[in-house]
């Protein structure tokens, strides 16, 4: 149930943060693929300043925060895109920034976050809850959390690439097929792209999102949820304001295994010369692997190119 005093995003609060994106950032490329025969496009938002869409939320959120807030700093929970972004536009803007990661966050991500400026703060994944930690922080001290995926001013600013996507087709497309963790990127580009059919994809054992629109409730992962490599999609739980952003509205969900990753990331290495991480493949796997539908009009995200170095050259040679 979503509580009375969130503010809900907007298809207005999209536009508007499209235009704050775009004038810091140019657009990423909309690139052609042929996915097994059929004409398509990826947007490459892996070649972001920070490797991943993240920093579109980040930027949005923060830039959009009062004086006040500003001086209080911010604190936000991340396995280490959004963190990167949050990160990234708190230098920026001269804001404090504290990020809680998980212990376990690829090196890359932690490094990239602290050269950054921002204060790390791990926490134990399993065994510890991340917003606990980050609750337990803004009581401490003070600060504006903004949450990975579950903040309306995120939302709106993930959705954000959308509306630089119809920009580049001359017209909007007739679906974008999204990595999908807490579902922060599926809700905005549900607002951004009204009329094209939004699919959301999970790792195998971690489709909260899926689970959650099939159910019409929240679903918590499972105890004995498999590994996956894409460290970048496994919250425990989406968030109400997500989950009644997509019901309804998104297409059902659906899940993608590590093979299928990683053979994703191989076609993304060969065909389009792009370094994908395994969460930001997992739209691509779902296209190449057959699980949605594609046609000319089709869009790929491609979220994130923070990959582990020897994993992904283990990957590519395959030797993992």
């Amino acid at each position: 149930m979503i509580q009375d005093n969130v503010r809900m995003p907007t298809t207005g609060g999209v536009r508007a943060a499209a235009e704050a994106v775009a004038a810091i950032l140019p657009p990423t490329p909309l690139l052609p693929v042929a996915i097994n025969g059929v004409p398509a496009w990826v947007k490459a938002e892996n070649l972001q300043p920070i490797g991943a869409f993240k920093i579109r939320g980040a930027w949005w959120r923060l830039s959009s925060l009062t004086p006040e807030e500003r001086k209080g700093g911010v604190v936000a929970v991340s396995s280490g895109n959004h963190a990167q972004g949050v990160a990234w536009a708190a230098k920026r803007l001269g804001i404090r920034a504290a990020i809680v990661m998980p212990h376990d966050a690829p090196q890359v991500k932690l490094a990239n976050t602290q050269a950054l400026g921002a204060e790390v703060v791990l926490y134990q994944r399993p065994g510890e809850d991340r917003d606990e930690v980050a609750a337990r922080l803004i009581a401490e001290r003070g600060g504006t959390l903004v949450h990975a995926f579950g903040d309306p001013w995120v939302i709106e600013g993930q959705g954000s690439a959308a509306i630089e996507i119809a920009a580049q087709l001359g017209h909007a497309p007739s679906r974008i097929i999204a990595c999908c963790g807490g579902g922060g990127l599926a809700a905005g580009l549900a607002l951004g792209a009204p009329n094209s059919a939004i699919h959301p994809v999970e790792p195998v054992g971690w489709d909260m999102v899926g689970q959650a629109m099939a159910a019409g409730e929240l679903v918590h992962a499972a105890p004995d949820a498999p590994k996956t490599i894409c460290d970048a999609l496994q919250p425990n739980i989406t968030k109400p304001l997500n989950l009644a952003l997509l019901k309804g509205r998104a297409e059902p969900g659906v899940s993608v295994t590590d093979a299928e990753v990683r053979e994703a990331q191989r076609f993304a290495f060969a065909q389009l010369h792009l370094v994908v991480e395994p969460g930001g493949a997992a739209a691509l796997a779902a296209a190449l692997a057959g699980k949605v539908p594609v046609d000319p009009d089709t869009v790929i995200m491609l979220t994130g190119g923070n990959a582990d170095p020897a994993a992904f050259a283990a990957t590519i040679t395959g030797t993992d």
